[in-house]
Order: C-alpha cells, then sequence, then structure tokens
C-alpha cells in the first residue's frame, strides 16, 4: 500500500526532524515541505519524529489517514 506524506504548514515550526529521519522526501526552510516519497514505514517515522505534530500520512489510493 503506498503513502503520501502532507504537512500543516500552519503548525510546523520548521524544527527538521522530519528531514533527518528522511531527507529525500522532506525540505525544511521556514517549514518544511514534501519533495519526495518512500516507504509507509519511513513516512511513519519522520511523522512520529516531529515535535510539533504537523505531519500526516495517507494511503495514496484511498486518502485515508493512517498516522497519526
Amino acid at each position: 500500500m503506498g503513502c503520501i506524506a502532507k504537512v500543516d504548514e500552519l503548525e510546523c515550526a520548521g524544527h527538521g526532524d522530519c528531514a533527518l529521519v528522511a531527507p529525500g522526501v522532506f525540505e525544511v526552510d521556514d517549514v518544511a515541505r514534501v519533495v519526495g516519497d518512500a516507504p509507509r514505514e519511513v513516512l511513519i517515522e519522520a511523522a512520529e519524529a516531529c515535535p510539533a505534530g504537523a505531519i500526516t500520512v495517507l494511503d495514496a489510493e484511498t486518502g485515508e489517514q493512517v498516522y497519526p
């Protein structure tokens, strides 16, 4: 099952923890933005690393939220 990550720009504080976990998926300036893709486990790990809780992981086919 493919997944995608979404960043809530209003919640993101630009800590950069997501980019440390998944550097090919996230880039951080003032806020994080999604620039790539990764397996579901990596996306969830990056979302869990976000101290602001600004990352949501969605099922790519259904749009159903799989994390948090």
